[in-house]
């Protein structure tokens, strides 16, 4: 197909356990260099590469509705949650092909740790065929880590990314576009374990999500 410009759709995946300012920063900035139609935070519900969330799905579907709801671009998918078994990023992005057509750009959204371990995912070859990869990080990072990228990795990256919002807009997928972000130091493990001991998780996740998880006593060992 043919086609001048396509418009650009998010798509950011995690367990967000809790979702906190980290998350909602990248995903902030990325919109504004990329300016996305819609951004879809996608929580995950049994991950096969890490380990599994310590908060319900429900749970976790609350927080990121809370986190998000003052924002027209976010929006919340809960697809993972319904799914048996374990969450697989390509089967979820044929249902998104298929229900958006071939009118958009897919964007899928992933940190420079996790592009290093793209490799490791199920059939992630096929991702190119129905996405482009955003790759949020800090800049220059993946230059320093090229002996540690896998060689078909490597191969892929010098023949896909371009540098251009423009090319993303021109091809509803298969590019990888390395976008400079602010990497917050901020982790969901160390928000949960300053939780369980007492201590203060202010200004590190949003107050609606805060009050979330005072209410329902998550993390705290008493849930």
């Amino acid at each position: 197909m043919s086609k001048e410009h396509f418009s650009l759709i998010g798509i950011y995946g995690g367990t967000f356990d809790p979702i906190h300012f980290g998350h909602l920063r990248i995903a902030e900035e990325l919109n504004e260099i990329i300016g996305f139609s819609k951004l879809y935070f996608i929580p995950s519900g049994s991950p096969r590469l890490r380990n599994a969330p310590i908060a319900s799905k429900d749970h976790r579907v609350a927080m990121l509705s809370a986190a998000i709801q003052d924002n027209e671009t976010f929006m919340l998918d809960k697809r993972e949650m319904s799914r048996d078994g374990e969450s697989y990023s390509v089967v979820m992005l044929r249902e998104f092909r298929k229900e958006f057509g071939s009118e958009c750009a897919l964007c899928f959204i992933m940190g420079s740790d996790v592009f290093l371990n793209l490799t490791k995912w199920h059939r992630w070859h096929e991702m190119f065929e129905l996405c482009h990869i955003i790759v949020a990080g800090r800049p220059g990072y993946l230059s320093t880590l090229n002996n540690k990228m896998p060689q078909e990795l490597t191969e892929a990256l010098v023949s896909r990314q371009v540098s251009s919002i423009g090319d993303l807009k021109k091809s509803p997928h298969g590019l990888i576009f390395i976008a400079p972000t602010t990497l917050q130091d901020i982790s969901a493990t160390a928000i949960r374990e300053s939780i369980a001991t007492n201590k203060s998780v202010r200004y590190l996740i949003p107050d609606a999500v805060l009050e979330y998880i005072k209410t329902n006593r998550l993390y705290s060992g008493r849930e």
